[in-house]
């Protein structure tokens, strides 16, 4: 797709929005699987299902509702991606980007960014959240990066600097915002891969050799996009499982697992999303 159109596409489909919203949200929250329970705290929501925005990537995923909740939260107006697609679903960087360039067309300049991740870090327990600090974007090295192709000088750089894109004030907002509900969180890198198959024990040992903390299919094209256009990141990871370089015989890990522990973290992701946008 070239410059122009994807442009276009973008124009059309935060116009669609435009038209069935009353909010001009100022914060973008994209949330993974497991997590869009969370959207249920939005003051008097405009919800928009994905099929309603022309061009909009359809997840179909379990754990990932596909619509849009735009409404108020701690005096904030939000944009809420209840759900998201993934490139192992067949989409292209184009079309799993798109959400992105949309929120930046509408005018939202801070973006957070959860996801459900395997922890390969051995002090790490499901339950816990991990605050992104740097990640290692393994399809982008290999070529399937968003930004790929002709650049739009009007939106970011031809090439933009990674150094520092998970913004140093987003994330001391959110280990004050933890403080305060008694509750703490870990720090690391996030490793993006491909999917949808699960890591393998070598793949993790590799993954944990090469400095990794944690490892998800998701997240980091958002976040690259987001970069090139100048917004403010933070992520956030949710901890659902052990990613185990060396399983006990007999080990097996499903998406189940991912959801249910998705569901015990919500509370403390809540408090930490609400606390982080009254300080915004």
């Amino acid at each position: 797709m070239t410059t122009t159109e994807t442009a276009k596409q973008v124009e059309i489909a935060a116009q669609a929005i435009r038209q069935q919203t009353i909010y001009r949200p100022t914060v973008g929250l994209v949330l993974g699987s497991g997590l869009s329970e969370l959207a249920n705290s939005i003051q008097d929501p405009d919800i928009i299902s994905y099929d309603r925005i022309p061009g909009w990537p359809q997840s179909t995923v379990v754990g990932h509702s596909g619509r849009l909740v735009i409404g108020t939260l701690e005096g904030k107006t939000v944009l809420v991606q209840q759900g998201r697609a993934h490139y192992y679903e067949g989409y292209d960087m184009d079309q799993i980007t798109l959400p992105v360039r949309v929120m930046r067309t509408l005018g939202i300049q801070v973006l957070i960014v959860t996801n459900a991740a395997g922890g390969i870090n051995a002090d790490f327990s499901p339950g816990d959240l991990m605050l992104i600090t740097d990640h290692i974007n393994f399809l982008g090295m290999a070529g399937q990066n968003p930004l790929r192709g002709p650049n739009d000088e009007t939106v970011g750089p031809r090439f933009p600097d990674m150094i520092g894109t998970y913004d140093p004030g987003l994330r001391k907002l959110a280990h004050e915002t933890a403080a305060a509900n008694n509750f703490t969180l870990q720090e690391g890198t996030y490793a993006y891969v491909a999917g949808p198959s699960f890591e393998t024990p070598a793949e993790l040992r590799f993954l944990r050799t090469v400095g990794a903390d944690a490892v998800g299919m998701s997240t980091v094209p958002t976040v690259v996009v987001a970069r090139h256009a100048g917004m403010q990141i933070l992520g956030i990871s949710s901890i659902t499982n052990k990613a185990v370089p060396d399983p006990e015989p007999g080990t097996v890990l499903d998406h189940e697992e991912v959801l249910e522990t998705g569901k015990q973290i919500i509370p403390r992701l809540t408090s930490l999303l609400r606390g982080i946008l009254q300080q915004l």
